[in-house]
């Protein structure tokens, strides 16, 4: 297997990765360069033509369902056919989170804050590819892509009128469905809940929910990409993560929409992680995630603010330039994700993927999705595992082996 480098220019101050303004304080210049290392680089591993969707505004979004800056969310929707027809595939987006004025009233600037800045076409590639040889069992399927502009994972219900920012992922969500259900979701007798990042987090989130949307005759399951974020200390031994999503959760009023069979018992803060939730889910769930997540290693293991003699500058940046000491370290964060999974992956009806590359979001990505030269754990493909999992063929649960046995993985190295 070809192993795949994307490299990225790095600016002082800038956190890298999709999520560029994920992080509590930064420098927000070049967001949009960086954001794009992850998803641009589709259209390169194929030599068909992306199919490129247009944006569909939520008109219908009367009940307060509005973006940070108040205009109307959006998705994009390519119709199925075939077998397909009445399947359907919500990918939800992922772009970070904002847990403070400052970085909300930014993100109103961008795309992830206001629809007025959205693509108004986008790439269908990975999961949402409408090929057979690029996405063998869902290319017929009704897939549709949630964009992401409320900066809490589609789970705040709240405003700051002094700001003039408006908190209401949780509207977002149920209007989308809505609209969704009446052109033509009601009808499902497949469906499939997913996402990247932030938007992986918010398939976990709303996955029993999603469920019970549609009749018991109805096969829904969930997938997360890239969303199972760690309540794992940094190497200061701060909490650079927790204290981030507990802005997240109190600035957008996100405690009254968190699954109740996590707050019954737990903090909200606790249970804006993955790790309180998914063995207590009701509905199958498909965890993919690199066990050397480079969004967590930057942002949340290794931050800036967490390394000030910047130690950890190098390594953050290209794992080939880590010392053993901090691979041993990295090599214990995949044991905590490890241990994570650990009672999730005794259920039968979940599914596991962790490969043991320094990734980020692999669905979505036509490279790291089905591709000649993908990602494999034991020559299986994440769209093979996926596939196999989620129309009963197989029995998946998939770890691979540490760093740096598997040859296979499209590692992100940045400059």
């Amino acid at each position: 297997m070809v192993k795949l480098l994307l490299v990225a220019f790095v600016v002082a101050g800038i956190i890298l990765g999709t999520q560029a303004n994920e992080y509590l304080d930064f420098n927000v210049t070049e967001i949009d360069r960086i954001e794009e290392l992850e998803f641009g680089f589709s259209k390169y591993s194929s030599n068909l033509k992306p199919l490129m969707v247009g944006l569909t505004l939520i008109r219908g979004a009367d009940s307060g369902a509005v973006c940070l800056d108040g205009t109307l969310p959006g998705y994009h929707l390519h119709r199925g056919h075939g077998s397909g027809a009445n399947s359907w595939l919500i990918q939800l987006e992922g772009g970070g989170w904002c847990n403070n004025i400052r970085t909300c009233v930014y993100r109103k600037t961008t795309r992830r804050g206001s629809s007025n800045y959205m693509e108004k076409q986008l790439q269908f590639t990975g999961i949402l590819s409408d090929k057979a040889q690029e996405n063998p069992d869902f290319f017929n399927w009704n897939r549709v892509k949630l964009r992401y502009c409320d900066g809490a994972s589609f789970s705040g219900d709240g405003q700051n009128q002094a700001a003039q920012l408006q908190f209401r992922g949780e509207r977002i969500w149920r209007a989308a469905i809505d609209d969704l259900k009446a052109n033509g979701m009601r009808y499902a007798n497949q469906a499939l809940l997913s996402g990247c990042s932030a938007g992986g987090l918010a398939a976990i989130l709303r996955c029993d929910e999603f469920r019970n949307l549609f009749p018991g005759s109805t096969k829904v399951k969930c997938l997360s990409d890239a969303g199972l974020f760690l309540d794992t200390a940094d190497v200061s031994g701060g909490r650079t993560i927790r204290n981030l999503y507990n802005g997240v959760v109190e600035l957008q009023n996100v405690k009254n929409n968190l699954p109740r069979i996590c707050t019954n018992h737990l903090d909200p803060t606790s249970c804006f992680f993955p790790q309180n939730l998914i063995s207590q889910m009701k509905t199958p769930l498909f965890i993919v995630n690199a066990a050397y997540d480079t969004w967590q290693i930057q942002s949340s293991i290794a931050p800036t603010s967490a390394d000030p003699s910047g130690f950890w500058h190098d390594c953050r940046l290209n794992h080939g330039k880590c010392t053993p000491a901090q691979l041993r370290f990295l090599q214990g964060f995949r044991e905590q994700m490890l241990r994570v999974v650990k009672g999730f992956s005794m259920s039968r009806q979940n599914g596991l993927f962790i490969n043991s590359c320094f990734a980020h979001c692999q669905t979505e990505r036509q490279d790291t999705w089905f591709a000649d030269d993908s990602p494999v754990i034991r020559k299986k493909a994440v769209a093979i595992a996926v596939g196999d999992w989620y129309f009963d063929r197989a029995e998946v649960k998939l770890v691979d082996c540490p760093y740096p046995c598997d040859k296979s993985c499209h590692n992100l190295v940045f400059r």
